[in-house]
């Protein structure tokens, strides 16, 4: 992962720190990582997993704290609405 990329990764997650570490992975997991990430080197696959991650965790817990809108169409009706025409 070239100087860039570090930096892209680091301001989206705000921690320029690395940190060693030693895993095993299933090799067809890392080969599939690579692929849909395009990574280059394993390490830049496993570092835009775990940002990709992370990110949706983040999503997903801002989406349950949002709360609903009682203005939005449920989906019974919206189906409604459909069957009307």
């Amino acid at each position: 992962m070239g100087a860039r990329s570090r930096l892209a990764v680091a301001s989206r997650t705000g921690y320029i720190g690395f940190v060693k570490t030693t895993v095993d992975i299933p090799e067809s997991e890392l080969e599939d990582a690579m692929r849909f990430t395009r990574a280059r080197t394993k390490r830049e696959a496993i570092v835009t997993a775990i940002v990709d991650f992370n990110e949706r965790r983040r999503m997903a817990e801002l989406a349950k704290r949002a709360g609903s809108c009682p203005e939005l169409v449920t989906a019974e009706e919206l189906r409604r609405q459909r069957r009307r025409g």
